[in-house]
């Protein structure tokens, strides 16, 4: 059986928001076990909500430029990547708090990791699965070996 195009373009797009969201729980799984407020399945959501955003944004393109004899409808993609990128900081801002009296702020480094989570999801929906890969890779090193080293100098 052979796909259609449409049903090949579905089929990619729910491939990258798999990949995205296995390598957007790896970084959860390390702020889960930190006992971060944005864990497993926050992480896991946002890199696959970037991608689907990404994936769906050239679907839409293409569907509404179908029969037309100019191109239309385009998209810009620094605005679709605008819009990722807003929406999951207004997210991690919920993810920061102050407490005690010396009014201690928490939570930058998990709204920092959900960010870079809705980037991988970004790469992913690109097909740059190579860097989506290995900045993962750079994120956990950074959030655990770095995050013991920070906690030794205090």
């Amino acid at each position: 059986m052979s796909l259609t195009a449409s049903e090949h373009a579905e089929l990619s797009a729910l491939l990258s928001v798999g990949l995205a969201m296995l390598l957007g729980g790896a970084i959860g799984l390390e702020r889960e076990a930190s006992d971060k407020p944005a864990g497993l399945r926050t992480h896991m959501l946002v890199a696959g909500a970037a991608a689907l955003v990404v994936a769906l944004s050239d679907v839409m393109v293409q569907r509404f430029n179908t029969g037309l004899s100019a191109q239309l409808v385009r998209s810009d993609p620094v605005r679709v990547m605008e819009a990722v990128i807003t929406g999951v900081s207004f997210l991690g801002a919920g993810t920061i708090i102050r407490r005690g009296a010396e009014r201690q702020v928490e939570g930058l480094t998990t709204a920092a990791s959900l960010l870079f989570t809705a980037a991988v999801g970004v790469c992913v929906a690109l097909s740059q699965i190579l860097l989506a890969i290995g900045v993962t890779v750079i994120v956990l090193i950074t959030l655990r070996v770095v995050g013991e080293v920070a906690g030794r100098l205090r």
